[in-house]
């Protein structure tokens, strides 16, 4: 392995953390735990986006290892086929939320890998919008029904919440790439028109991984809106109690919702030649971003069609037939913990790494600190001279003639010594 591809790889590990990569992405989804603007914070704007950066402004040493071009695309397919199959069965709206994200960041990172750097940028700078504006109006949701999460819980909030109810569906649309209004579709688009047209192995498998995950997408995200806008009340009680948020919340929605409508065909420029100007290198033969633009009309309109699959699969299952979700899980309950468990990483890293650490832990306090240190180190020394001090305490009686006989006595040792 020279060592442009060492240190490149290097970096994307680094970027796999940071932006929750397949493999070490189990922070991200525990992350969302937090108060949701922490949560909007973290997945949309600032924090997991910082390692798409990191690659896209190091793309001369990328560009100079297919090794390491070959890694980024195939961890950011995997990331987002992974991340939105768990997306599908997550009850939790936030968490629902936080895979999104992550399948999301897998597409920016599959972009980078095709060299297509400012189509990855474009998509980054569109999902802050519609990936806050959900978050945030989840927010106004938990908010509405007294910190309840549980989306099974909910129901028929389009009455009660319909100003969050239109920012929500806002946010859905932009971040399912409907076309032509919202913003996901021109950067999503971008970004798998782009791995199509790198017309490489790697680029070919991203790309259909891709139009999988953006059916997921549509899929989950309807079922999020379903789930907790339309049907029937699930608790009466929170229901009844439900009340929109103060404009205080409502208002970030609305200006966010303007920048997921908009931000697409305001950053188009983006992902032409040149708006990055030397901020991203691109070397001689990677045109999978210039390509694009003359790509099948087949390539163009398959995320339409996947979108309108999931949309489709997601209204007949929850909308029309509610009580079926319950059944496939039943009969495929196998499948069904293994997403809901999110492949069990959480799982496997508890007996690889967490179990191991406090084991290991335990074992250095134990016997290291307790019995070693502190046993025969700090105690032991002070138990010897505690024990010392106790055996000279036995010789001071305080009566007069001991110390008298213990004085003769020593002045006979002395005669017989120096005579």
């Amino acid at each position: 392995m020279d060592t442009i591809t060492l240190i490149s790889l290097l970096l994307f590990v680094g970027a796999m953390g940071k932006s929750a990569q397949f493999i070490l992405h189990t922070w991200l989804p525990d992350a969302m735990e937090g108060p949701t603007p922490v949560s909007a914070l973290i997945h949309a704007a600032t924090m997991v986006t910082a390692g798409v950066f990191l690659v896209c402004r190091a793309s001369p040493l990328f560009e100079l290892s297919e090794t390491a071009l070959m890694v980024v695309t195939l961890v950011g397919a995997v990331t987002a086929f992974f991340a939105a199959t768990v997306g599908m069965v997550q009850n939790d709206i936030k968490r629902v939320i936080a895979y999104s994200t992550c399948s999301q960041l897998g597409y920016m990172f599959f972009a980078a890998g095709v060299s297509a750097y400012a189509a990855a940028m474009f998509h980054l700078f569109t999902h802050a919008f519609f990936k806050a504006l959900l978050f945030l109006g989840a927010g106004a949701v938990i908010h509405a029904m007294h910190h309840e999460q549980d989306m099974r819980h909910m129901g028929g909030l389009s009455k009660k919440l319909p100003i969050t109810y239109a920012m929500m569906m806002i946010g859905t649309l932009a971040l399912t790439g409907f076309p032509y209004l919202f913003a996901g579709f021109y950067s999503k688009d971008a970004i798998l028109e782009s791995a199509f047209a790198a017309h490489t192995t790697m680029g070919t498998i991203a790309w259909a991984m891709g139009i999988i995950a953006a059916g997921m997408t549509t899929f989950y995200s309807f079922r999020l809106v379903f789930m907790t806008f339309h049907g029937k009340p699930a608790d009466q009680h929170h229901y009844d109690h439900a009340h929109e948020a103060p404009w205080s919340m409502r208002f970030p929605l609305v200006v966010l919702a303007l920048g997921a409508i908009f931000s697409g065909m305001l950053g188009l420029p983006m992902v032409s030649d040149g708006w990055f100007k030397s901020a991203i290198f691109i070397a001689q033969g990677h045109d999978a971003l210039a390509n694009s633009h003359h790509v099948g009309f087949i390539v163009k309109w398959l995320p339409f069609v996947a979108f309108l699959v999931g949309l489709a699969l997601s209204y007949y299952l929850y909308m029309l037939r509610p009580e079926l979700p319950a059944r496939i899980a039943a009969r495929f309950s196998r499948t069904y913990e293994f997403l809901s468990n999110a492949w069990y990483f959480d799982w496997l890293y508890e007996r690889m790494f967490i179990r191991p650490a406090k084991l290991i832990g335990k074992g250095l306090w134990k016997t290291g600190d307790e019995t070693i240190i502190d046993g025969f180190g700090v105690n032991g020394l002070a138990a010897t001279v505690m024990r010392l001090a106790m055996g000279m305490r036995q010789w001071q009686s305080g009566y007069i003639y001991h110390y008298a006989f213990a004085m003769i006595i020593g002045l006979l040792v002395l005669a017989t010594l120096y005579t």
